[in-house]
């Protein structure tokens, strides 16, 4: 694996992966590391089929890959496949019952009430915010370089996505201590919420209630209290504000004239400020951590920044024109997709394709396996942004790339964080040269999101 992280220059390069294994040989892997990585517990198989058992399980776990099947299952026009009971387990505590985890009749419900705030998710609107934060961060960055201290990849870039979706939320920046302590807290969120434990997923009956530890139940008020800090700030200033939050919090259902009570803007407004940073913050350190192993990649984004924007502002007009960083956040997201799996479980006994499923099988589309799927991507474990280019988008298979889902709960949010991070990636490689500490040890985990074992430490140097 580390002769896959060094490779040299010029070369196929593949980042780190767990290597696939037999479904055995996979679990054991799982429990000597003693973490809870769902992704060392993925069989060779998983990369192979379009459809199989994930391994042995009481309740019966399906991987599903085939785009033909996943498509129908993500549409879900009859209910039949509502959000896997295991994660509303573990996310309820976090963000309530809100739009991420309901189904049915709920979710369209609250989707109805919240549509008009996703018309702040202009991006030309938008655009001010992000600029704006990203000022600010290299502000820091610029300090660091100076004085050559270490800094942590995942903490900056956590950072810097919850400042930039905290403006565009509330019209508010946020400060660095409340954004680090949201980062430990969803982190140590991450590690230790239930759906995670092995024992659970392979002997736990299905629909069975999860209990949370009190210290994951302790992260998760952290950060709702934070969120409700930024909720206050305009319940009490009436209707001073034009955005996410205001239109939220102005939201109602039409049939019964009934509006979001405060915890339920909690549970709504959690949702697009964890969701709207975190999974930009978790593909960015990977595009970031890829750049610094291949400077020639780093070298080609800084060439056409320079080329298009000169050393000035980059402005909204001039991102669209930078190519190959967009591409390069595209493929960062293909190989380390925020949103590891998303998992469904079958309300009732049906089939998909030819396959009969039974009453609480877990069906488990999985965008890690997906995207490196050996019928699906030339080369799959290989990073190469060049993948997206126009010429060869005939090359990707429809329904094969879904770092931001499909169907109706496809993340609205995609070209405002593909905006995002062509930004911060052309700004950043414009300006520093990025060297990760100890390479050797990074690796993907995935839990919740798909982030390194642990925090990713680097260098910046300015460029002469």
């Amino acid at each position: 694996m580390a002769a896959d992280r060094l490779h040299a220059q010029g070369a196929a390069y593949k980042p780190p992966r767990p290597a696939p294994m037999g479904p055995l040989a996979s679990l054991v892997r799982v429990i000597r590391q003693g973490d809870g990585d769902l992704l060392s517990l993925m069989p060779a198989d998983a990369y192979l089929l379009p459809m199989g058992p994930l391994g042995y399980s009481r309740r019966s776990i399906q991987i599903v890959n085939d785009p033909a099947l996943t498509k129908p299952i993500l549409a879900d026009p009859e209910d039949i496949f509502p959000k896997n009971d295991l994660m509303v387990g573990a996310l309820t505590p976090l963000v309530g019952d809100s739009m991420f985890v309901s189904s049915g009749s709920l979710w369209r419900q609250q989707r109805r009430m919240i549509d008009p705030a996703f018309s702040h998710i202009r991006l030309a609107k938008a655009f001010p915010s992000m600029v704006g934060a990203l000022d600010d961060f290299e502000v820091r960055l610029q300090a660091a370089a100076a004085s050559g201290q270490e800094m942590s990849l995942d903490l900056a870039m956590g950072q810097l996505t919850a400042d930039i979706i905290c403006r565009t939320v509330f019209s508010a920046s946020l400060a660095n201590d409340t954004a680090r302590d949201v980062f430990e807290s969803f982190a140590f969120f991450e590690r230790s919420v239930a759906h995670v434990e092995l024992v659970r997923l392979i002997f736990g009956k299905p629909f069975d209630d999860i209990p949370q530890r009190a210290d994951v139940l302790e992260a998760c008020a952290r950060i709702r209290g934070h969120i409700g800090r930024l909720l206050d700030t305009h319940l009490e200033a009436g209707a001073q504000f034009d955005d996410i939050a205001a239109a939220v919090i102005a939201a109602r259902d039409l049939e019964t004239d009934t509006r979001f009570t405060r915890e339920e803007l909690i549970d709504q407004l959690g949702v697009f400020f964890l969701a709207g940073h975190e999974t930009t913050a978790s593909a960015l350190t990977w595009a970031f951590f890829i750049a610094a192993m291949q400077p020639a990649v780093a070298d080609k984004v800084q060439a056409e920044a320079v080329a298009v924007v000169g050393s000035g502002p980059i402005e909204f007009d001039h991102v669209k024109r930078l190519t190959y960083a967009r591409n390069v956040f595209k493929e960062a997201l293909r190989l380390y997709p925020p949103i590891t799996f998303i998992p469904r479980v079958a309300a009732r006994a049906t089939m998909i394709g030819s396959k009969k499923i039974k009453r609480g099988t877990m069906v488990m589309i999985a965008p890690w396996a997906v995207h490196r799927h050996q019928s699906l991507w030339p080369n799959p474990d290989v990073f190469d942004p060049d993948r997206f280019l126009p010429e060869r988008e005939h090359e990707i298979v429809s329904g094969s790339y879904i770092p931001f889902g499909a169907g109706p709960r496809v993340c609205v949010g995609a070209a405002f964080a593909t905006t995002e991070a062509t930004l911060i990636l052309a700004r950043i490689l414009r300006t520093y040269r990025i060297e990760v500490q100890q390479p050797e040890l990074v690796r993907p985990v995935a839990r919740l999101t798909t982030r390194p074992a642990q925090e990713v430490m680097m260098k910046v140097t300015l460029r002469t």
